[in-house]
């Protein structure tokens, strides 16, 4: 239990779900814009990267500290299985690490390798499942092969896992949640719908009503957290570096630096509907008195008093709420190799719905893009347009004539896709250095 805390706790760092991950996710597909460069993660959205220059290699090293204590965990309650002394609880703690081992490495391979859709025979991160010397020098494995080990984690966690749910860490339906992003990554849609279905259905976790959407960014463990990451004053709080500080307009507090506001094409589709309910937690922006492309989903929402009621910049991390789940069902529903538009339909209206000017939609006029419009306006600021973008494989569009000349963009073009080698990070130049046989299997470009 303790080992499973500091897992928790490490997950939320500022390398991981406490902030960069967020902001790479929405930093790079095209819902983000910057107002200027020069005040945190603004390579993110210029693509500036090297393997020894903004590499972000955080992201390497905490990750892979994190599957360090995963590994450690894992050895060791076999260690005691096999002594004869498990127990239901062990078998707990043994599929939540299962667990956090198949979204860390899920993670992991989205930030370093292609799309599964694009090129699984490429590479993908180093698969280390046991504890390992420190002069060990790990290659990659391919984009497939860490998926393949993915799915096997998942898999042999599912029957461990309690179905109760437990605030801020791992149960059997997150482990579901989890197993449906990672088959719609891989276009498996049959086995995406089943295991969004599986959580639906279970009638443990339930939709914000539009009444109180907006409170639910004020309370922490709502009714549609599945998996929420918890940020405390005195525990994995950032203050002025978290992530509801980076959404804040330039000087909205004191050390809010306005680094990430809405861009025009996301105000745009969130504009669809002026009543949209979602429209609640937007702020204006630095740019203007009027345009609202400031986030307050982490900082608890206008009252900014974080999720606790006290200090804003403690916020809990949603990493899976059931709004996505039912997003996810809807779009496995319409790209089932029988299309079924009746399910698509009615998964996408339970989020729609959120915006009460629009019309339902039905078996006949549900589209595609209608299931991308609301995955975009729904999960704003959470860390999954680029991603998307990217296994759709849509071109990307930057809003950078918004902000010419404040920032000046050399690193990529104004519309870019998953073909641009900057799509994908470098490996780091510390673990080039510390793993020379890694070295070869440099991504492409850098």
């Amino acid at each position: 239990k303790v080992a499973l805390n500091g897992l928790m706790r490490n997950m939320a760092s500022s390398s991981y779900y406490g902030r960069n991950f967020i902001i790479y996710g929405d930093a790079k597909g095209g819902d983000f814009a910057l107002r200027s460069q020069g005040r945190g993660l603004d390579a993110l959205y210029v693509f500036n990267h090297s393997a020894s220059s903004n590499s972000y290699s955080g992201f390497w090293a905490q990750m892979y500290y994190c599957l360090l204590q995963v590994n450690n965990l894992l050895f060791n309650i076999e260690k005691i299985e096999e002594a004869g002394d498990g127990t239901t609880a062990l078998s707990d703690y043994k599929g939540q690490a299962l667990t956090a081992r198949a979204l860390i490495y899920f993670d992991l391979v989205r930030l370093y390798g292609k799309p599964y859709n694009m090129d699984k025979s490429s590479y993908g991160v180093p698969l280390v499942l046991t504890p390992i010397d420190a002069k060990d020098q790990p290659t990659r494995a391919s984009v497939e092969q860490v998926y393949t080990q993915i799915l096997a984690d998942l898999t042999a966690a599912a029957p461990l896992l309690s179905k109760n749910i437990t605030k801020g860490f791992l149960n059997y339906y997150a482990n579901k949640s989890i197993h449906a992003r990672v088959a719609l990554t891989m276009d498996d849609y049959t086995t995406a719908l089943a295991a969004a279905e599986e959580v639906i259905t279970s009638g443990k976790y339930t939709l914000y009503t539009n009444a109180n959407w907006l409170n639910s960014w004020a309370n922490e463990f709502s009714s549609e957290s599945i998996f929420e990451l918890a940020m405390y004053e005195n525990e994995a709080n950032l203050g002025t570096a978290s992530l509801g500080y980076y959404l804040l307009r330039l000087g909205k507090v004191t050390g809010a630096s306005g680094w990430f506001m809405a861009s025009d094409y996301y105000l745009a589709r969130l504009g669809q509907d002026a009543n949209d309910v979602r429209w609640s937690v937007m702020d204006y922006d630095e740019s203007s008195t009027t345009r609202f492309g400031s986030c307050l989903k982490y900082v608890g929402g206008p009252a900014m008093k974080g999720d606790k009621g006290n200090i804003a910049a403690a916020t809990n991390v949603k990493v899976i709420r059931l709004s996505e789940i039912y997003l996810i069902a809807a779009e496995a529903a319409f790209k089932l190799p029988t299309p079924d538009k009746t399910k698509a339909a009615n998964y996408l209206n339970q989020i729609r719905k959120r915006a009460p000017g629009l019309a339902a939609a039905t078996a006949a006029d549900v589209t595609m893009q209608m299931i991308e419009d609301e995955r975009s306006k729904e999960l704003f600021a959470e860390g999954h347009r680029y991603f998307d973008m990217l296994r759709w494989n849509k071109s990307i569009e930057f809003n950078d004539d918004f902000i010419f000349p404040a920032v000046l963009i050399t690193h990529r073009e104004k519309i870019i896709d998953r073909t641009f080698y900057k799509a994908i990070l470098p490996i780091p130049q510390e673990e080039l250095d510390a793993n020379p046989p890694i070295a070869a299997q440099q991504n492409p470009g850098y």
